[in-house]
């Protein structure tokens, strides 16, 4: 077993301002986007200064459906008792999916505000989403948070306050399903034009398969435990609408003519 590493959360402490890491991650996110975003905008037929709105949405989307999500997912008995508690950010987290659907929404919005069609919008945006993916995971780590299940593989960590067990790095397993190999695959792909819908399509059914099978490490939520059959989790429930829509959204592309999407510099494999 190894020892978890003893990172301080706080990456920068200012007098009373303190900047933690886990925000940091955020912005390594919405940076990541917005400069790979910037490199394609043009496949849009967008500004390159667009794609700081866009951004501006998507960020709203994220934090109003990540934590509205964690509410009715994760703590709807929580909220039920005290609604005020879901602007209590630093008791409880953020939902992925509460913050997809948010993402969906936002993009909706932006798409009729420029006269786009959603899925080509969000074609466009599926790939630009798996660095801060990664990069959240990146922060849980650093925070102690999501601990995995407990294990004797030689590279199980202590996690603090947990008993002594060694368990799972599930967080690393997520960065690196999640953040490394979603974006790779999204972004090769996305390299050449594609029918519409297909991109986004892909994004949900791998995503949703690498968070079903990354569950399996990962200790269950406290508050919910196990939800069904002895091992189904909340996260998995979660995921197998999104493995389902984007299977039928694959089929649904296969009816759409190729996007002519213009490759931008730097674009080639």
């Amino acid at each position: 077993m190894l020892a978890y590493p003893d990172i301080d959360p706080v990456a920068v402490a200012l007098g009373p301002l303190k900047v933690h890491w886990y925000g940091l991650m955020y912005v390594i996110g919405f940076v990541s986007a917005w400069w790979l975003g910037r490199r394609r905008a043009d496949r849009l037929g967008l500004k390159p200064d667009d794609i700081g709105d866009m951004l501006f949405y998507g960020a709203l989307g994220v934090v109003l459906g990540g934590r509205i999500g964690y509410a009715l997912f994760y703590g709807l008995d929580r909220f039920l008792d005290n609604p005020l508690w879901i602007f209590q950010v630093w008791d409880g987290g953020m939902s992925f999916h509460g913050g997809l659907l948010g993402v969906l929404l936002a993009a909706l919005l932006f798409a009729r505000k420029h006269g786009l069609a959603f899925f080509q919008l969000t074609d466009f945006i599926a790939p630009l989403v798996p660095i801060g993916l990664g990069a959240g995971r990146i922060g849980n780590f650093i925070n102690h948070e999501l601990p995995g299940r407990v294990t004797d593989v030689p590279w199980a960590l202590v996690f603090p306050g947990m008993g002594g067990q060694g368990r799972h790095p599930s967080s690393l397993y997520q960065f690196f399903l999640e953040g490394v190999v979603l974006f790779t695959l999204l972004w090769l792909i996305s390299l050449t034009p594609r029918r519409r819908g297909c991109v986004s399509g892909l994004f949900l059914i791998f995503y949703g398969l690498f968070r079903f099978l990354s569950e399996f490490f990962r200790q269950p939520d406290p508050q919910l435990g196990f939800i069904a059959f002895g091992w189904l989790t909340m996260g998995q429930l979660l995921s197998l609408p999104m493995i389902l829509a984007g299977a039928g959204l694959i089929l649904w592309s296969r009816r759409n003519a190729v996007d002519d999407a213009r490759a931008m510099p730097g674009d080639t494999a």
